[in-house]
């Protein structure tokens, strides 16, 4: 897997520097039989979230989303519903190196995926599922995703 300054977002970060960038990127929620919900935990960080990373050169949103995934969890992605778009200056943040992003993030609900949880992998030091009501402190952002995929009804919600 290649480090983070030969993604995409690493080589453009390099050529702008700290300018705010605007990063496309995706957001998986996995609820599993029992409507438990899938969370990582960031190797870089140590926080709990998604699986979710920045589109690369040559992805599809969907490609991201499986490719985020199938890194963070071990998980193969079959199939997804796209539920919200973020997309508001509100979700503008910086980074623990200094960098400044603004998201453009999709979240998807997976309805099906195949393969065996990986707890841990090179992004990653954690992944399991979490009963609703017994989730580990997670980002505001993550509250509203779970907040969103509830009130979704089929029409894409744009934030």
């Amino acid at each position: 897997m290649p480090g983070f300054e030969d993604s995409y977002v690493g080589k453009v970060r390099k050529l702008v520097g700290d300018q705010v960038l605007i990063i496309p990127a995706t957001r998986a929620v996995l609820l599993d039989e029992r409507q438990g919900i899938l969370l990582i935990r960031r190797r870089d960080n140590g926080q709990w979230g998604f699986p979710a990373g920045a589109i690369e050169l040559g992805d599809s949103v969907f490609d991201c989303l499986k490719r985020e995934v199938k890194e963070e969890t071990g998980l193969d992605v079959i199939s997804a519903t796209p539920f919200a778009i973020y997309s508001e200056s509100r979700f503008a943040f910086t980074n623990m190196y200094g960098d400044t992003y603004q998201l453009f993030s999709v979240a998807f609900r997976v309805d099906e995926w195949e393969g065996a949880l990986v707890t841990e992998t090179d992004e990653t030091i954690d992944a399991r599922f979490f009963p609703l009501d017994a989730l580990p402190e997670l980002p505001a952002h993550y509250h509203e995703t779970m907040d969103d995929l509830q009130k979704f009804d089929g029409r894409l919600i744009l934030k």
